[in-house]
């Protein structure tokens, strides 16, 4: 759908924001929001921290029931007070733009506090602060740190904006409650299916594994609740039992360099593969041949991650890497398919024989000797590859359809994106739209 554009407009003279529409004024940041620095009192009330408003009181907190407090805080001497209405800006984690506040409490050090110095409409400039376009300038001109970027308000300040009067400001912030609350049903419908896919996927591993591909076949009873029962020929072994050697890589702290031998951490397992672009970090050929002693990682071995995460699986498809921390890879016994092992462990069932023997209240591990002990139900080899065929007939399909899906989820949140982009900086004119749904 396209929109029509204003009557007229002039240049800004600023990149960011290009051509505005006549009657639209620029004014930078510190004219229109104060940075509040004011100590908060706690007096006798109970106070909480939330990753993504510092502290509140934990009687209005309570009002969301979605969100969770994480931490509980003493000593607030320093903490910034914020009031409902107020923005909050995250000086070192600002990927989402910054933050409305819907509570009245205090926030950190780690935060801004920005008040406003006129009238304004919340809606407007809760949608401008999330756009893609300030997001980008404002990262642009924060300041650097070890770990990233930090913003502060004196970058904030020196920002200029398009400010609409107050009428096109609600006007606009209308129309994109109206129509992102379109798109946000579409993509809420995408991600479902996505979702449904996901579960239809684990379902068809999940029976595979434990109960085979003869609908017809004998049963017995495992002794695992979890796994309940398996095809009478099937045996249910220990991990000792059919992996010949253990190679635990866990204890050992790597020296990172910026190129040579992949070193995959245990981020880079997903989804069944391993894939370095997600932490694309390395170690000499030194290092790597100083690891190694441990063993060797060869093609068709499996490694698992024995922590944060727990339970993620790949088969080795290049042998020249190097496995980080908190892995352990297996050589396995010539009656056991790797792919069948693959599968067992990215299925529910085998995930929960993990947890079942994992420790840690945090990050859920599990140490060797319980992962050497876990179980797991084996059919013969030539039934394993039948039931590992199986499998890739069937969730390549759910495969194929879920990038489809996600191809048009990403083009929805551009759609999103752009559109609340042009309307903040009135590249388009809703004025009139806002009015005929009004009437």
């Amino acid at each position: 759908m396209s929109f029509p554009k204003y009557p007229a407009y002039k240049d800004s003279e600023v990149e960011w924001i290009g051509e505005i529409p006549v009657g639209w004024n620029l004014l930078n940041g510190r004219r229109l929001f104060a940075d509040k620095k004011i100590s908060a009192q706690s007096g006798d009330e109970q106070l909480s921290a939330t990753q993504k408003y510092g502290v509140i009181p934990q009687k209005d907190f309570m009002k969301n029931e979605d969100q969770k407090v994480t931490l509980a805080i003493s000593g607030i001497d320093n903490f910034r007070h914020v009031d409902e209405g107020d923005f909050v800006i995250s000086l070192r984690s600002f990927q989402g733009g910054i933050e409305y506040s819907y509570y009245k409490g205090c926030v950190s050090p780690a935060y801004t506090v920005l008040c406003r110095k006129n009238k304004i409409n919340d809606i407007f400039w809760s949608y401008l602060f999330k756009s893609r376009l300030f997001i980008d300038e404002i990262n642009a001109s924060s300041e650097g740190i070890r770990d990233g970027k930090t913003i502060r308000y004196e970058q904030f300040g020196k920002i200029a904006f398009a400010i609409p009067p107050l009428p096109e400001q609600q006007a606009i912030a209308s129309f994109l409650d109206r129509e992102c609350g379109k798109i946000d049903a579409l993509i809420a419908e995408q991600e479902r299916l996505i979702a449904l896919l996901a579960e239809k996927r684990q379902a068809v591993i999940s029976h595979a594994v434990t109960k085979g591909l003869n609908p017809n076949a004998p049963m017995k009873d495992s002794g695992i609740p979890w796994i309940g029962m398996v095809p009478e020929g099937w045996e249910i072994l220990s991990l000792n039992k059919v992996v010949r050697n253990f190679v635990d890589y866990r204890g050992v702290t790597p020296n990172k360099v910026e190129s040579g031998i992949p070193l995959i951490t245990a981020s880079c397992i997903k989804h069944g593969r391993i894939d370095h672009s997600i932490d694309p970090v390395f170690i000499t050929e030194k290092e790597y041949n100083r690891r190694m002693t441990r063993g060797f990682p060869r093609v068709g071995d499996v490694i698992l991650t024995t922590e944060a995460p727990l339970g993620e699986v790949a088969i080795i498809e290049d042998a020249l890497i190097s496995p980080g921390q908190r892995m352990i890879l297996f050589k396995l016994d010539e009656n056991m398919s790797s792919f069948y092992m693959r599968a067992y462990y990215l299925s529910d069932i085998g995930r929960q024989e993990l947890r079942s023997r994992a420790s840690g209240s945090t990050a859920s591990g599990i140490r060797a000797d319980r992962l050497r002990a876990s179980a797991i139900p084996v059919p013969p080899l030539n039934e394993q590859k039948e039931i590992c065929a199986y499998i890739d007939r069937k969730t390549s399909a759910f495969e194929s359809l879920e990038q489809q899906i996600r191809y048009e989820l990403n083009l929805l949140k551009e759609r999103r994106a752009a559109l609340i982009s042009t309307a903040v900086t009135g590249k388009i004119d809703v004025r009139a739209q806002s009015k005929a749904i009004a009437a």
